[in-house]
């Protein structure tokens, strides 16, 4: 079995430091590249990630292939075992599911997350955004994605869902250490801390649904609680949709906000463009999407034996989707190394493809054009402190830990 090439270490400081350089050789390899620490093929080409994105046959779960018996032993090899909470609400879930099932949970939440739905939020963000800034402008020096980016996306979602504001941090804590364990450092230390979390944001949100029940409100909880009372979800399937809403509607869009100010700020003539042309922002916000991928690594599974990429492989093969490196194919992108707020056309795969593209892409994309466009309307300067700040580590998340800036107010 052909092994994979020795640039591509996803735990290395030069990783977190340049993930292109290891993908530009991936994707100069004539076929996908197996990667033995997680016993995956990986496709890093546009042409090929974006085909396996969208074949049906490439799914998500375990049950299509393996055995119960054959699943608990693989869980046992992989460290996913004894995690109680943690199986039943995030290794099931809508993302990890599909045929029938993902199906039947993604008609429940997709009407609540449509563009004309979605487009009903822009006054609660604005103003939630405008508050924000009143604050941080005074202050003129942040770290614009604790103080910010941190700030927004998470009291959005809860709003949405319907979870009270001042639980908004501790969502944020528990998404971050639940989300953890599915990079390629799988401790023990790392398991309990995301066993952990699991529990306490199932405890929250058992009580809060008790609530919804016995005291109807307008908000997604509600809905979904009903459908519960209904038997058209299951209580585990409820809970597991609640908890990757709010789990998908905090780490990405964070992410992606911190890495977005970090790319403005490094192509000063990007951010010139902004502020004389704010009718680019939408084009920018795509291309934040694409420069600097928030998601650049998600999974599928070969149902039959199939021809992937040129190479033969079995059913139950672990295929290993590198958007991050898709998205910077110069086959698909001119000039992809290059952050141009008005690229279009700009098809890109940041949001995934087929049954599993992402739900909450409106939300992610009106919750940053708001908060860029308000802060380039009320200031007049935005400056870069660090002109190299650190990124996070992994093959399965991507955005600065921080991002120290000094606002100067218009």
């Amino acid at each position: 079995m052909a092994m994979a090439t020795p640039a591509f270490d996803p735990l290395s400081q030069a990783f977190t430091d340049d993930p292109y350089a290891s993908y530009r050789v991936l994707r100069a390899s004539p076929g996908p590249v197996y990667y033995e620490q997680f016993d995956i093929w990986l496709l890093s080409r546009y042409q090929d990630v974006a085909a396996a994105a969208a074949d049906k046959t490439l799914v998500r779960s375990l049950e299509f292939f393996l055995s119960p018996e054959e699943i608990r032993e693989q869980k046992v090899r992989q460290n996913w075992h004894d995690m109680p909470n943690h199986s039943r609400f995030v290794q099931f879930s809508l993302l990890d599911s599909d045929g029938e099932t993902h199906d039947r949970l993604r008609r429940k939440v997709f009407r609540e997350f449509t563009p004309a739905l979605v487009a009903r939020q822009r006054g609660m963000i604005q103003d939630f955004v405008d508050r924000l800034l009143d604050r941080l402008l005074q202050a003129g020096t942040i770290d614009f994605v604790e103080d910010l980016a941190s700030q927004v996306p998470g009291h959005i979602i809860g709003s949405v869902l319907g979870v009270p504001e001042e639980y908004a941090g501790q969502l944020r804590k528990w998404s971050e250490d639940v989300v953890q364990y599915f990079d390629v450092d799988r401790s023990d230390e790392r398991k309990a801390i995301a066993e952990r979390a699991t529990t306490e944001f199932y405890e929250l949100l058992k009580e809060l649904i008790v609530e919804r029940i016995s005291t109807p409100r307008d908000d997604l909880l509600c809905r979904l609680s009903e459908a519960h009372v209904a038997g058209e979800l299951t209580e585990d399937e409820l809970v597991s949709t609640c908890m990757l809403i709010l789990m998908a509607g905090h780490g990405s869009t964070i992410d992606v906000l911190g890495s977005g100010m970090h790319a403005l700020l490094q192509y000063p003539e990007a951010l010139k463009k902004l502020r004389e042309t704010p009718t680019v922002m939408s084009t920018a916000i795509q291309e934040m999407f694409r420069f600097e991928s928030p998601l650049p690594f998600f999974h599928r599974y070969l149902t039959e034996e199939r021809t992937i990429a040129g190479k033969l492989l079995p059913k139950g093969t672990k295929i290993g989707l590198l958007y991050g490196a898709a998205n910077r194919d110069p086959e698909q992108f001119e000039s992809p190394d290059e952050f141009d707020v008005g690229r279009t056309p700009n098809r890109h795969l940041a949001f995934g493809s087929g049954a599993h593209f992402c739900l909450g892409n409106h939300l992610a994309r009106l919750d940053m054009e708001i908060i860029f466009s308000t802060l380039l309307q009320r200031t007049r300067s935005i400056e870069l402190l660090d002109d190299n700040p650190a990124y996070k580590r992994g093959l399965s998340v991507r955005g600065p830990k921080r991002l120290d800036i000094r606002l100067i107010a218009a």
